[in-house]
C-alpha cells in the first residue's frame, strides 16, 4: 500500500481490503439502525454522517489504525501523537453529498476510505484556490486532503448505495 502524492491529496490502497470491506458494509447494515447510533449533517433527505464506533465494528480500527499511520507520513509527525474518528456516508442513488470542509476545531488532516463503491456512484471532487481535482473512488482506496479544502461528491447515478468512511485525524 505505496502512499501517492497527487497536486491537491494523497492516496494510498488498504492491503487486503476485500475482507475488511465485507465486515465494514455487514457491521453497517446491521447496526444502521440501532436507536443509540449518533446522526448528522441531515440534508437533501438523508444524513451524511453516520457515527458507528469500533467498539460495534471492530474492523474499523484497522481503518482508523491505517489513516493515522498515512497521516503521520504525509504530515512527518509521530503516530503515537494523533488520533482518528470516522463516520459512515452512505450515499443512496440519486443523492449528493454537498460541498463542506473539516477545518471546524484541531483536524490536521481529513481522508475518505471507501467501502462499497458502485460504477457510476459518484466522484470526489476536492476544491483548492483556483482549481478542482476530480477523485474516481474504487473500494480499499484512502484519500488524503487538508481539511480546509472544500469537497463534494457528485450525484450517485447507479441502482446501489456507495458506502464509505469520512475520517478526520488531529492531534491526541
Amino acid at each position: 500500500m505505496p502512499l501517492i502524492k497527487h497536486p491537491a491529496f494523497f492516496s494510498a490502497y488498504l492491503d487486503d481490503f476485500e475482507q475488511i470491506n465485507i465486515a465494514l458494509k455487514d457491521g453497517y447494515l446491521h447496526h444502521t439502525n440501532d436507536e443509540d447510533i449518533k446522526r448528522s449533517h441531515y440534508f437533501e433527505g438523508r444524513y451524511e454522517n453516520i457515527y458507528i464506533t469500533k467498539d460495534t465494528i471492530p474492523e474499523l480500527a484497522t481503518i482508523l489504525n491505517t489513516a493515522i499511520e498515512h497521516t503521520a507520513t504525509i504530515l512527518n509527525l509521530n503516530k503515537d501523537s494523533l488520533k482518528a474518528g470516522c463516520w459512515f456516508n452512505a450515499m443512496e442513488p440519486g443523492h449528493i453529498t454537498l460541498a463542506h470542509r473539516h477545518d471546524d476545531d484541531d483536524e490536521l488532516l481529513s481522508a475518505v476510505y471507501y467501502i462499497h463503491v458502485p460504477d457510476e456512484s459518484g466522484e470526489l471532487t476536492l476544491q483548492h484556490k483556483h482549481f478542482a481535482t476530480r477523485v474516481t473512488p474504487d473500494s480499499g482506496l484512502f484519500v488524503f486532503f487538508p481539511p480546509d479544502i472544500s469537497h463534494e461528491v457528485s450525484k450517485n447515478n447507479s441502482e446501489e448505495t456507495r458506502l464509505s468512511l469520512g475520517i478526520n485525524i488531529g492531534p491526541k
